[in-house]
């Protein structure tokens, strides 16, 4: 377990902790909204925009697609349930859900791997990617995804770190969202990944406001995601990729 000495003095972190409900919580709201909008006019409110192509091409959602988003909007309801349970003090059931919460994650990386193969399969990506090359993108973000959501279970009884560990993991498998957002996608992954991850750094300046010092976790996750871009589009472009991508998707 991380001492309380990490963040500062165990008062000042413990005058925090209601600050963090407000901060944590607002997150979960911030990227839920982004998520939504970005997916509103393909997704969520597909039929009010007159079922518009999504941003690979396809006119129609396949059954996985549709999964696909319902698994993940849960995920979002279930961090902002989460967050308020912590807020009102309701410990007990937040752990309790949180078994809930972990088989959902699994589920996630599951079908968010299926649907990103079967899009890569057919030929889809957004305008001006390789399909096999632009799925190093998704996957890349189930990885991340996992390894957050893993070490936070592990480092579950450390509520500093396991709260921290699951907003990265949040914001980890944002981009796709803000990518959706109109005017993001024609200026490429930088522009929308520099927007995602930056958000982590909102994390930063929170633990600095609040405890005067930056949690451990922010200096080896947030330079993890924003690493992951520059990895994930050099490894695209590698043969072993597209012999990988070619096995995968055949």
């Amino acid at each position: 377990m991380i001492p309380a000495a990490t963040l500062g003095t165990p008062d000042t972190v413990h005058a925090a902790t209601r600050f963090d409900r407000v901060f944590f919580g607002g997150m979960g709201v911030l990227l839920a909204a982004i998520a939504v909008a970005g997916f509103a006019p393909t997704f969520y409110l597909r039929s009010w925009f007159g079922a518009p192509p999504t941003v690979s091409g396809a006119t129609e959602l396949s059954p996985l697609a549709q999964i696909h988003g319902a698994v993940f909007t849960a995920w979002m309801v279930l961090f902002i349930v989460q967050t308020s349970l912590i807020a009102s003090r309701r410990v007990k059931v937040h752990r309790r859900l949180g078994i809930a919460g972990a088989l959902l994650a699994v589920t996630m990386i599951i079908v968010g791997s299926m649907t990103a193969f079967a899009a890569a399969g057919r030929g889809s990506a957004p305008p001006g990617a390789e399909p096999l090359a632009f799925l190093a993108v998704p996957l890349f973000d189930m990885v991340l995804f996992a390894a957050f959501v893993a070490t936070a279970l592990v480092r579950r009884r450390d509520k500093e770190a396991h709260k921290r560990l699951m907003l990265l993991a949040y914001i980890s498998i944002i981009a796709a969202g803000v990518a959706r957002l109109p005017g993001i996608l024609p200026y490429g992954p930088l522009a929308f990944f520099g927007i995602a991850y930056g958000l982590s750094f909102l994390g930063l300046a929170y633990d600095q406001w609040s405890r005067g010092r930056i949690h451990r976790v922010y200096y080896w996750g947030i330079p993890l995601l924003i690493l992951s871009v520059p990895a994930r589009l050099m490894i695209s472009s590698t043969p072993a990729w597209q012999s990988f991508a070619e096995f995968m998707t055949r």
